[in-house]
C-alpha cells in the first residue's frame, strides 16, 4: 500500500467525482426510463461514465451555467453543475471549484430536500475535503434516501476507512459491490484487500476494474495505474511499468500516469528521465504530492537548489488549499516530517490529524513525527497500530525500524528495514538508501 498521501486520501477520492456519481451527468433527459440494473458490465459502465470525459466538462460547465440563468429554480441543473465543478476540480486540481460546488449544491438541495443526488455530491465534497465525519453523516443521509445506488454505500465505507473503522467499512463495500458491480465496487474491494496485506489477492478485482472501465480513456488509464502502484507496492517494477504505459497510451499526457511512471524510472537509476516525466506532471497539474516528488527527484540527482524551490512551494499549495475547505493537517505532517521542517509545529499538526481520521496512515505519520521529535516510546504505541491491519507497506515497515532504532533495538530496527527492502526495495527514492544502509 504505498500509494503516497495525496490531495485526497482514499481510494475513492483519488477517483473523485467521476466514479461516485458519473452516472448522474448522464445527458438523458429526466422523462427517458431508468435503464434496469445490473446490466451487462459495458451497459453499466456507459451509463457510469456517459457525459464525464476530459474535454467537454468545460463545455458541460457553460452549458448548466447558461440553464441555471435561464430557469434558477431548476434543482437538476443545478445539482448538475455541483458535480460538474467537482469533475473540473478533479482534472484540473483546481480546488476553487470547491465552493462553487458547495453553493450550487446546497441551492438544489434547499429546492429538492427529499433528492439523494445532491446530498451525495456534498458527501463526496466533503470527502475530497478530508471532512470525514461530514461525508460520513451526509452519505448516510444519502443512503436513508437511495440504497440501491452503488456511490452512496462507496461514500460510506470510503469514510469509515478514513475514520479507522474498518469493519464497518469492508461491509459498506461488500454491499456496494453487490449493489452495483461496476468500475468504482472493484477498486474498493481491492483497496480493502491491500489495506488486509493481500496484495496479491488484490490484483484480480483491479484487473475487474480496468475490464470495467469499457476502455474509456481515463476511467481505464486511471484503473491501470491503480493496478500498476499494486504491482509497484510488491516490488514488481516491471509489471508496474507495463501498466502506466498502457494507461498512457490509452490516455496520453495522463498526469496520474506520468507520475507513477517516474517513480519506475527513478527506481533504474534513471533520475534524468524521472525528473523529465514528473515536471510534465507537475506542468498540468501542480499537486502537492507531484510537487514533492519532483524535488525529491532533484534532490536524489545532486541538485540541491531545484529541490528547494519545488518544497518551497508546498506552504503556498496547502494554503491554497485549506483556503478552498481543504484539510491538509496529515499530509503537511508527512511532507514536513520527511523534510525535517519545523519538526515540533509538525508533531502538533500530526496530533491533531490522526484525532481527527484515525486511521493506520495517519497513525504511522504520528508515529514518524514522534521519532523525529525523538518521542521513541509513545512512537512504538501508534507504530503497532498502523500494522494492525497486517497491512504490507514498505513505508510503514521502514517507519517501525526507525521506531525501533529510535529505541536502540538494533537487531529489531534491521529486521523491520530488511522486510521493508524485500517487499519493495525502491519504496522511496528519499528512504529506501537509508533502508539499505541501516540493514547492513
Amino acid at each position: 500500500m504505498t500509494r503516497r498521501i495525496a490531495l485526497a486520501g482514499t481510494v475513492a477520492a483519488l477517483a473523485a467525482t467521476v466514479f461516485l456519481l458519473g452516472s448522474a451527468l448522464s445527458p438523458a433527459s429526466e422523462a427517458e426510463p431508468a435503464a434496469p440494473r445490473a446490466s451487462l458490465r459495458a451497459e453499466v459502465t456507459k451509463q457510469t461514465f456517459a457525459g464525464f470525459s476530459l474535454g467537454n466538462t468545460t463545455r458541460l460547465i457553460d452549458d448548466l451555467q447558461s440553464r441555471v440563468r435561464a430557469r434558477p429554480d431548476d434543482a437538476r441543473s443545478l445539482t448538475l453543475l455541483g458535480l460538474a465543478y467537482q469533475q473540473r476540480a478533479r482534472e484540473t486540481g483546481d480546488t476553487s471549484f470547491f465552493p462553487k460546488s458547495e453553493g450550487v449544491l446546497r441551492r438544489a438541495l434547499a429546492l429538492t430536500p427529499n433528492d439523494p443526488l445532491p446530498i451525495s455530491g456534498l458527501a463526496s465534497l466533503a470527502l475530497a475535503r478530508h471532512r470525514f465525519l461530514d461525508a460520513l453523516a451526509l452519505g448516510r443521509r444519502a443512503l436513508r434516501r437511495d440504497a440501491r445506488a452503488g456511490r452512496n454505500w462507496g461514500i460510506v465505507g470510503d469514510s469509515l476507512l478514513e475514520l479507522g473503522r474498518y469493519k464497518e467499512a469492508f461491509r459498506a463495500f461488500d454491499t456496494m459491490v453487490r449493489v452495483e458491480p461496476d468500475l468504482p465496487a472493484y477498486a474498493r474491494i481491492s483497496y480493502a484487500r491491500e489495506l488486509l496485506g493481500r496484495p496479491a489477492e488484490a490484483i484480480e478485482p483491479m484487473r475487474a476494474a480496468v475490464e470495467a472501465s469499457g476502455f474509456q480513456q481515463e476511467p481505464y488509464a486511471w484503473s491501470r495505474v491503480q493496478l500498476g502502484k499494486l504491482f509497484w507496492s510488491m516490488g514488481r517494477l516491471e509489471a508496474a511499468r507495463r501498466e502506466y504505459r498502457g494507461a498512457l497510451a490509452a490516455f496520453p499526457g495522463y498526469v496520474h500516469a506520468l507520475d507513477a511512471l517516474a517513480h519506475v524510472e527513478a527506481a533504474r537509476g534513471r533520475l534524468s528521465r524521472a525528473i523529465a516525466l514528473e515536471r510534465r506532471a507537475v506542468e498540468t497539474m501542480p499537486l502537492p504530492q507531484f510537487v514533492a516528488a519532483l524535488g525529491d527527484f532533484y534532490s536524489a540527482a545532486g541538485r540541491g537548489q531545484l529541490a528547494r524551490r519545488q518544497y518551497q512551494l508546498i506552504e503556498a499549495l496547502d494554503r491554497l488549499l485549506e483556503s478552498n475547505g481543504v484539510k491538509t493537517d496529515l499530509e503537511t505532517a508527512l511532507f514536513n516530517v520527511d523534510h525535517g521542517i519545523r519538526l515540533g509545529e509538525t508533531l502538533r499538526r500530526a496530533r491533531l490529524a490522526q484525532r481527527d481520521r484515525p486511521s493506520i496512515q495517519a497513525d504511522d505519520v504520528l508515529a514518524w513525527a514522534l521519532v523525529r521529535n525523538g518521542r521513541c516510546g509513545e512512537a512504538r504505541g501508534y507504530s503497532q497500530r498502523a500494522l494492525r491491519l497486517g497491512t504490507k507497506d514498505a513505508l510503514i515497515f521502514f517507519h517501525r525500524g526507525m521506531v525501533e532504532r529510535c529505541l536502540g533495538s538494533d537487531a529489531r530496527a534491521r529486521d523491520w528495514f530488511k522486510r521493508a527492502l524485500a517487499l519493495n526495495p525502491h519504496f522511496s527514492v528519499r528512504w529506501a538508501p537509508v533502508a539499505r544502509r541501516y540493514a547492513s
